[in-house]
């Protein structure tokens, strides 16, 4: 069965290594990660690329968690008679069981991956104007007290970016080794069902 897997840009390489991983016979279609900037745009991005999709594709699998659209991307899904990853966030799927452990434990918590750990300084440093502007850092994060990496590879050269990250920000870091965690298991379930 010809599938496409529409996929959040800050999961795609993830998404891409799961599917050779499993031998899956898909396509990955991404989406600009940066639509999280204006969460409510992505179920209409989301949309377009399904409509795209289904005309080559007999089966559809959307690879995003809610992010921030209050259910829209959701119910969006139901009409298209699409399915997606259950989930809130990719930080929620990748911390695998641990997500709400990890807030209660300290709600200013920062998380990275590893697709922001590589690219924090644009989507971050530059997307939040504080590069142009240092003093916005302490304007934006003062409520945090932690950075969280959640790493999916073990790569010395990203925990040494994240270091970075959190240094940049003026806060501690956590690494903590998850893998692909739900992500992982919650994509199997869908494309074997």
């Amino acid at each position: 069965m010809k599938t496409a897997l529409i996929a959040c840009g800050a999961l795609a390489r993830e998404v891409l290594a799961l599917r050779e991983k499993h031998g899956w016979q898909a396509d990955v279609l991404g989406l600009p990660s940066l639509l999280h900037n204006e969460p409510e745009r992505i179920p209409g991005a989301v949309q377009k690329r399904i409509r795209q999709a289904k005309e080559q594709y007999e089966r559809v699998i959307v690879v995003y968690g809610d992010c921030g659209t209050g259910g829209l991307l959701d119910r969006l899904l139901e009409k298209e008679g699409v399915s997606r990853v259950a989930g809130p966030h990719c930080y929620e799927m990748y911390a695998d069981g641990t997500f709400e452990s990890l807030m209660a434990e300290a709600p200013g918590t920062y998380f990275l991956t590893d697709y922001l750990v590589q690219s924090f300084d644009h989507l971050v440093l530059e997307g939040l104007g504080i590069i142009q502007h240092p003093e916005l850092r302490d304007d934006y994060f003062h409520n945090y007290t932690r950075v969280v990496y959640l790493a999916q590879r073990e790569d010395p050269d990203l925990i040494a970016r994240a270091k970075w990250a959190a240094d940049s920000l003026g806060l501690p870091l956590e690494v903590r080794k998850t893998g692909y965690g739900k992500l992982e298991t919650r994509l199997k379930e869908l494309f074997e069902a």
